[in-house]
């Protein structure tokens, strides 16, 4: 029962603080015995769908599922019908685990026989009876965004979760004694298994806010919560909001994750709070492999080191070594003890995924530095920008951008030109209506070619009123493409 024991220690062995989730409350023997009235009910189950809403109702399932050694399918409780479909056709859960999205019946695979409902009584009690799980059981298939096709099933073994999850506590000075708060979506990396299982693992509270505005993390915060977790749109809210983001002075640790936080916004949050929030990378593959340490070393645009068990490194198109010198741009391949199993049903993603030698390809560009602090420029399939004969990484561009005034949102494509390769184009969203959008655009130019090269100069700028994002904030550049 290694597995099982290593993977909610702190819920098993009763050191769980309570778990909080729109205006529910469950003690620590509360929630083992619901999520242990859920584990006797799956005996024969293999694999369970789980939609995953923000309520009390997932946690108590995700954690009964964890308890009997059965795999999760976190969905998306706004699935669509093709969505689900797909999820549905490549996952084939035996049931699922409490109420299914009101698109389920539109998403069954044609001719299948309909999924069981399994109930989740977040009331019921029973004892908790260990189940024997290896360490290397599959504990969550987690779909990928799907930006290069459907989304794929990604094989997250217990035992890279608890890797994951242990090398944050390290890095984090993470304990039982913290309150986490956040309102992430529980589907996801950052909300379900950083901000799930990890508190019950390591014992601390939960405040999941259910939404992430400004004024329920100020709530949280008076609260007692310790530590909170954000995606950049969250923290850049709470900038905008001294008054909210004064109530988090208190905290311990502020965490961004998902996507870049912009420095503006590094910057506004520490002028309010007094903390620098710490920045931290990974992908669903991966889980967390390269975190800032809660040591004061925060630095605007660095995501900081490898977690204990995690290796990175440095690659151009050819193979050949990147240099380790906080400028060189290369593609970012990592391995240890938090990467997956592979993929489900796709053997041949699997195998394209992995170099000869060993390590995962990212598919992500960044710079490392002599000490090893990671810079994350963005995806090789967009934000490596081959322009001039020059590499260039969006990422810093934008943060350059994000520095103006006038700059609320900014994203920096390549497009594709005959003479160049490829130009570098910049999407603006501007804080307030542009009465010379010629004079800013040249504006902006000018400030990129002062703090960088004058090869990373935006050739064109483009305003609009908004940027295409997925759920969890991210920019999704092939749309601008």
């Amino acid at each position: 029962m290694a597995g099982s024991t290593a993977l909610l220690s702190a819920l098993i062995q009763g050191t769980q603080r309570p778990v909080s989730i729109d205006g529910t409350t469950l003690t620590g023997s509360e929630l083992l015995g619901a999520a242990s009235a859920v584990a006797s009910g799956l005996h024969g189950r293999t694999r369970v769908a789980v939609n995953a809403t923000p309520s009390i109702e997932t946690v108590v399932a995700v954690a009964g599922a964890v308890l009997a050694g059965v795999t999760v399918v976190p969905v998306p409780p706004d699935s669509g019908a093709a969505e689900l479909q797909h999820v549905l056709r490549d996952s084939r859960p035996d049931a699922w685990l409490g109420a299914a999205p009101p698109a389920v019946a539109a998403g069954l695979p044609p001719g299948s026989t309909p999924l069981e409902h399994l109930g989740v009584d977040v009331t019921a009690r029973a004892s908790y009876r260990p189940v024997a799980v290896a360490d290397d059981a599959i504990a969550f298939v987690l779909y990928t965004s799907g930006t290069t096709g459907p989304p794929k099933g990604v094989l997250m073994p217990r035992s890279a979760v608890a890797a994951g999850l242990d090398g944050l506590a390290q890095a984090w000075d993470w304990t039982g004694d913290d309150v986490l708060a956040h309102g992430l979506p529980l589907f996801h990396v950052h909300g379900l298994i950083l901000g799930v299982l990890g508190p019950l693992r390591l014992g601390c509270g939960l405040l999941h806010t259910t939404r992430p505005t400004p004024e329920r993390y100020a709530a949280a915060a008076r609260a007692g919560a310790t530590m909170f977790f954000g995606v950049p749109t969250v923290w850049s809210r709470v900038a905008d909001s001294p008054a909210d983001a004064a109530a988090l002075r208190g905290a311990r640790l502020l965490v961004s994750g998902s996507a870049a936080l912009p420095v503006p916004v590094f910057e506004r949050i520490e002028r309010l709070t007094g903390l620098r929030v710490v920045e931290r990378y990974g992908m669903s593959e991966t889980l967390i492999t390269v975190a800032t340490r809660a040591d004061g070393s925060a630095t605007a645009g660095c995501v900081g080191v490898p977690i204990a068990g995690v290796a990175t490194r440095l690659r151009d198109e050819h193979g050949a070594e990147v240099a380790h010198d906080g400028e060189s741009v290369g593609q970012l391949q990592v391995r240890g003890a938090t990467t997956f199993a592979g993929y489900l049903n796709r053997p041949d993603a699997t195998a394209q995924a992995w170099t000869a030698d060993g390590w995962f390809r990212t598919g992500d560009v960044a710079t490392i530095d002599a000490a090893g602090r990671h810079r994350i420029v963005g995806r090789e399939s967009v934000d490596l920008i081959k322009t001039g004969g020059y590499r260039v990484g969006a990422g810093e561009i934008e943060s350059v951008l994000l520095g103006h005034a006038a700059v609320a949102e900014c994203a920096v494509v390549g497009v594709t030109d005959a003479d160049l390769g490829q130009r570098i184009v910049a999407y603006v969203v501007p804080r307030e209506p542009v009465v010379d959008e010629a004079g800013l655009a040249e504006e902006l130019v000018s400030l990129v070619g002062a703090e960088l090269s004058a090869h990373k100069r935006p050739r064109e700028v483009r305003f609009v009123a908004d940027l295409p994002r997925n759920e969890m904030g991210k920019v999704q550049k092939k749309r601008l493409v």
